[in-house]
């Protein structure tokens, strides 16, 4: 159930603030740290938001997509790697357990998540499988009340600090996707290890690394669905996922539109603001325009899925589009900031190199592109 319009107005508002006061004056340390403080974390703790989308009878706020949706643009309006820190525990590295566990998995795990005492993480890339998601190697093999885990994950988003992952595996011979299963495995089984840190382009602050399997024993018990669902669960993980990446590029479209907008209103060339200059108010118009696009796609994505409608090929369709366009609108800003936007010191250029991974992950542009395809055909247009 939704939240009673006072009260969510409220938990925008203290988003909004938190964003503007607390994290935004953090952005350039962050990057140089490549870290995010211990306080800001416990905070954001402390405030529920590791909780966004898990039930209230397990600690959570319960929110709806529309209403994660409308925390996730906020959260897109500072360095992506914020949102980063509990966006694991409220989407991919959660939602798995949420839509396939048993009570019994749930009771044990989900309050812990919630409360941000757990960091949830979702590994299904490996080494040699990204797009093909359904061809996994990680091998588990069944031993007595056990299945024993062996491969590589890779990039793996939050590895460096999770507690518990949801690992895709392959249980049977059956090729492609039948045969996956997923499991949650504890960061602490025998045969876990971490690799270090990538080095990233941008996001600086949020970490992915590799996760190794060495014989690891995991319990039978700890097996999300039935065995050769872990596919199909992924899948539906990922349509959730993608909305929620979806909010967080719109958020960051906002934000560069209205630094761009700020300081073309104060830069002057010519005798006058560079705002009143045509061809930047086509790029301010073309900024604002698909933003505005992105937005309503969102939202209506959003509240079609909180209705329970099949939102397969519209999730996709608003991660393509909106990943696409803040790229666009990074691209503008720094065109509209001239040289200023190609130094460290305003931001613009940070922000340019964060947005690009927003058409990687969650499924690539090109990946979108064919489940909009497969999705409109099956409909008949």
């Amino acid at each position: 159930m939704p939240l009673d319009p006072e009260t969510f107005d409220a938990l925008i508002d203290t988003v909004r603030r938190f964003v503007t006061e607390r994290l935004r004056p953090l952005e350039a340390a962050v990057e140089e740290a490549d870290a995010l403080p211990a306080d800001v974390l416990r905070e954001m703790r402390e405030m529920g938001l590791f909780g966004l989308s898990i039930a209230e009878e397990h600690g959570g706020l319960g929110l709806t997509m529309s209403e994660e949706a409308r925390v996730a643009i906020e959260f897109g309006r500072t360095t992506p790697a914020f949102r980063s820190a509990f966006g694991t525990n409220v989407g991919i590295g959660s939602q798995g357990l949420v839509m396939a566990g048993s009570d019994e998995q749930k009771a044990h795990w989900l309050p812990r998540i919630a409360s941000g005492e757990i960091v949830t993480s979702f590994a299904l890339t490996e080494p040699d499988v990204g797009s093909d998601s359904g061809s996994v190697k990680t091998k588990a093999v069944k031993d007595g009340d056990v299945y024993r885990l062996t491969g590589t994950k890779r990039f793996i988003t939050n590895a460096d600090k999770a507690d518990l992952f949801t690992v895709m595996a392959r249980t049977g011979e059956e090729a492609g996707g039948r045969g996956v299963s997923a499991f949650l495995v504890p960061r602490d089984l025998p045969g876990l290890s971490i690799g270090e840190p990538e080095k990233k382009m941008g996001q600086k602050g949020a970490k992915v690394a590799d996760v190794i399997f060495d014989d690891v024993p995991v319990p039978a018990a700890n097996m999300l669905g039935a065995e050769g669902e872990g596919f199909k669960i992924a899948m539906r993980v990922l349509d959730r996922g993608r909305l929620h990446i979806a909010a967080v590029c719109i958020g960051v479209a906002e934000r560069l539109i209205a630094d761009s907008v700020a300081y073309a209103t104060d830069r002057k060339q010519f005798g006058k603001p560079i705002a009143e200059h045509q061809l930047i108010q086509a790029m301010i118009a073309d900024s604002k325009t698909e933003a505005l696009a992105a937005r309503a796609l969102v939202l209506e994505t959003a509240a079609a899925k909180d209705a329970g409608k099949d939102v397969v090929m519209e999730s996709a369709a608003a991660k393509y589009f909106a990943s696409e366009m803040v790229g666009r609108v990074a691209d503008r800003a720094v065109q509209i900031f001239g040289g200023a936007g190609y130094i460290a010191d305003y931001g613009i250029e940070r922000l340019y190199r964060d947005v690009r991974l927003f058409r990687i992950y969650e499924g690539t542009s090109q990946i979108q592109q064919l489940i909009i395809a497969r999705e409109t055909i099956k409909r008949g247009g």
